[in-house]
């Protein structure tokens, strides 16, 4: 079995040899996306996105930290966009473990190689982040599922082919108890998609509508009615893995303003305030990758690391904005339009994937025991 050391210089080697034919180019979310899949179907290929992933989903099996690593090194070099490239962080391992047996060996492979891209369908209009609110509703037939609703925020769904969705099939009164998950094909009649447009210009989300949309029950992800638990195992990933990820990229963003910063631009004390929150950030996050492989469930204190991954994101593109100041406001090419558009998205760092308030709850009430008033 390959280890991390061995698979650090392998890895490195290989990319060593291969990063030129990767690099991204053009700013569009489109030539963004299709360059996420030309990156995964490379790397799948050459058995590095296959690592860290159990045999029966078409992985090489081996640490999680593995699966980390190569994460990281691709997003520290600059060769994928981290909000992008983590969506499969976020997805695949409830997959693996929901999912019947035969769906997740069909299915997962296509998302690690890039031939799919994957959603997520939880946020609902009006519920904010209260999750379990949600109205979203399956009503199950003879032939599946009859789905109808609304999602909103849901990340790059005009680009899926598939979307692990939420459902209301309880009462209302039964809240958490009352939602079941389903792997619906995002091709299926009755489903529209409109993208929104964000601040910093891409069409990263958008609402989904479903009118009354089939989903076979062998596309039901747990038992019904075990859709908070689904979701309970999602989240945890959402903010471990993906958020490792996200910290390479701050470390890369942060060194490349270095560079392109004149000499003096930056005010030492801002700069030294920002390295030392995103060293404490990662130091946490590397904690969290070594609880995963060590086996241990995740849960409510991976809201830490969501707090101080916002915190270090809009820490950093502060400080970046001061000594880049002419290229974020009146600079040409594009360049100055890539500082722009990552210093607008990251003042969204401390809401999207829940809010720093939320999260804060979260530490207060599930890990404190400050009660329900915190």
């Amino acid at each position: 079995m390959l280890g991390l050391d061995d698979f650090r210089a392998q890895l490195d080697a290989w990319l060593d040899e291969h990063a030129a034919g990767l690099a991204q180019s053009g700013l569009t979310l489109d030539e963004h996306m299709a360059h996420l899949s030309a990156v995964k179907r490379a790397t799948y290929d050459a058995g590095w996105m296959r690592y860290g992933w159990p045999e029966r989903v078409g992985g090489l099996g081996g640490s999680p930290l593995l699966r980390a690593y190569l994460g990281e090194a691709l997003t520290g070099r600059d060769l994928v966009e981290p909000g992008l490239y983590s969506m499969t962080e976020v997805l695949a391992p409830t997959m693996i473990d929901y999912a019947r047996p035969g769906l997740a060996a069909e299915m997962v492979p296509r998302l690690l190689r890039g031939d799919e891209t994957w959603c997520q369908g939880f946020s609902e209009p009006g519920t904010g982040s209260n999750l379990a609110s949600l109205a979203c509703r399956a009503v199950q037939t003879d032939d599946g599922w009859r789905v109808n609703g609304q999602k909103v925020w849901t990340s790059f769904a005009q680009y899926a082919q598939r979307c692990v969705l939420l459902t209301r099939t309880g009462t209302a009164e039964s809240a958490h108890r009352g939602i079941t998950a389903l792997f619906v094909d995002m091709d299926s009649p009755g489903i529209t998609v409109r993208p929104i447009e964000t601040m910093h210009g891409l069409e990263e989300f958008s609402e989904v509508f479903f009118d009354d949309v089939l989903v076979p029950d062998d596309r039901r992800l747990g038992e019904p009615g075990q859709g908070w638990g689904v979701a309970m195992d999602l989240l945890p990933f959402e903010r471990s893995t993906s958020l490792w990820h996200r910290g390479a990229f701050l470390q890369q963003r942060l060194q490349a303003a270095l560079t392109a910063a004149d000499e003096g631009a930056f005010d030492p004390v801002a700069l030294g305030e920002a390295v030392q929150t995103l060293a404490a950030f990662r130091s946490r996050s590397r904690a969290t990758q070594h609880r995963l492989d060590a086996g241990e469930r995740l849960g409510p204190e991976t809201s830490v690391d969501k707090v101080l991954v916002a915190t270090s994101e809009q820490v950093v593109f502060d400080v970046i904005a001061d000594a880049l100041a002419a290229d974020l406001t009146g600079g040409d090419g594009p360049g100055a339009e890539r500082w722009r558009s990552e210093y607008l998205y990251s003042r969204a760092a401390t809401i999207y994937g829940g809010t720093a308030e939320i999260q804060r709850n979260i530490i207060a009430r599930r890990l404190l025991d400050l009660g329900a008033d915190a």
